[in-house]
């Protein structure tokens, strides 16, 4: 069975469980963020291990289902938990949930993550709207022979597409306006992604800074190249969770990680309850259109 096979039975299943939901916008929660997956309304719930194919998370804070359902109104699937190489899943199989996504129909998609502040001046629980990455990990999940079918936009599915605009602008915007509304100011940088699992040395960071880079961490530029090659939009949110090497006297950890990103979730589901209808609006308008 091809991949895209593969993709297409995934996606099948998961219609057959949400119950006539329509996801058109898509959010993945990162390391400690996944109970903001507790704001959807009516829930219906699909752990990865029951979708065909489906990678499955090993890592804490990863809970590994999906949760699709109304979030401010507005039809949203999310991904409570991700995979990473760094798991010994190939560059297809971290990706995977990203394809299936787009074919259940998202159009959207919030990619969040628990990332190092970099740039002096961020705050531990701030969160940060990615205006840009630099992709450090090694490797392109699109290498290997272009698949077409997955275009579900005009213009996209090509085998070399422009990343000038990898994080929506207009999705930015939407996001700035309800954090505003929450109480709080959303600022932008740009995440440097590393394949991990180990932190980052101080010379490391020294030199990201230099890149230009203001967060880093372990994921989410894989999931963006996969999604804006299927012509989907991308919000990326950072939670900063802990300091980069050298920029604090602790040494790094996962559970401080894990600990922040506990004590931000209210703030996240507060903000995604905000964003997430807004988005859909932008979506059906333009379907309409």
């Amino acid at each position: 069975m091809s991949y895209y096979d593969q993709v297409a039975e995934a996606a099948a299943f998961l219609k057959t469980r949400l119950h006539g939901h329509e996801p058109r916008v898509g959010v993945v929660l990162g390391s400690g963020l996944g109970a903001a997956a507790d704001a959807v309304v009516d829930p219906v719930i699909v752990p990865y291990g029951e979708i065909p194919h489906f990678p499955r998370s090993t890592v804490e804070g990863h809970p590994g289902r999906i949760v699709a359902g109304a979030l401010g109104g507005a039809p949203v699937a999310i991904m409570q938990g991700r995979v990473h190489s760094y798991e010994g899943y190939s560059p297809l199989e971290v990706t995977f949930p990203l394809r299936v996504l787009g074919a259940l129909g998202v159009r959207a998609v919030v990619l969040t993550n628990a990332a190092g502040g970099i740039q002096e001046g961020l705050s531990l629980g701030a969160l940060v709207a990615l205006s840009d990455h630099i992709n450090m990990m090694g490797w392109n999940p699109l290498t290997g022979a272009n698949e077409p079918r997955f275009a579900f936009a005009p213009g996209a599915g090509l085998r070399f597409f422009d990343m000038t605009e990898a994080y929506s602008k207009r999705l930015r915007a939407l996001a700035r306006e309800a954090a505003r509304e929450e109480g709080f100011e959303l600022k932008e940088g740009i995440y440097l992604a590393t394949p991990g699992p180990s932190f980052e040395t101080p010379a490391e960071i020294r030199a990201f800074r230099t890149l230009g880079a203001t967060l880093v961490g372990m994921s989410t530029v894989p999931e963006t190249l996969v999604a804006r090659h299927m012509g989907m939009d991308v919000l990326g949110l950072s939670c900063v969770t802990n300091l980069a090497a050298g920029l604090s006297a602790a040494p790094l950890s996962h559970e401080e990680v894990f600990e922040t990103g506990r004590k931000v979730e209210a703030r996240l589901a507060g903000l995604l309850t905000r964003l997430a209808p807004r988005i859909d609006a932008l979506i059906r308008a333009e379907t309409k259109a």
